[in-house]
């Protein structure tokens, strides 16, 4: 327990400022991480093969069986991909879904819903967690996006 808690004061303490917005999420991610790994970035998304029924299911909840809900955490040693509780919108991770390079390059993203692909899948990432991909693509070594 101690442990843990340690881990978490030491991620909040040293990260940048774009992954301290959700604290929560760290502190919910980093029981599936390695001991000393360190979050840089973290979002929330979810999947859906087609817009439309990501749409339907942001409107009227009806195709939420259709629908996964990841938290995305980017440390210094890979990406994380997480599942969550359907209810909690993403913000409560289960378990590993898979782990990506460190190397991948997430964005770019734009619009209100930006796509992006993870492990073979769309998955549909809010535009307040844009800034986070852009800044985990400048951390992994890529070219800032243009501006929108």
């Amino acid at each position: 327990m101690y442990q843990l808690l340690g881990r978490i004061v030491a991620n909040l303490s040293g990260m940048v400022k774009e992954a301290v917005e959700r604290p929560d999420l760290v502190e919910r991610a980093l029981p599936f991480l390695p001991p000393d790994g360190r979050i840089r970035q973290i979002f929330i998304c979810q999947t859906a093969p087609y817009f439309w029924l990501f749409v339907v299911n942001y409107l009227t909840f009806l195709t939420i069986f259709w629908i996964r809900f990841r938290c995305v955490a980017v440390a210094d040693e890979g990406i994380y991909v997480l599942e969550s509780t359907k209810f909690s919108g993403g913000a409560k991770p289960q378990s590993i879904v898979g782990v990506l390079p460190r190397q991948t390059k997430l964005g770019p993203v734009s619009g209100v819903w930006g796509e992006i692909e993870l492990l073979g899948q769309r998955h549909w990432v809010h535009k307040r967690f844009h800034h986070l991909i852009d800044a985990a693509d400048r951390d992994a070594g890529f070219d800032a996006p243009a501006p929108e």
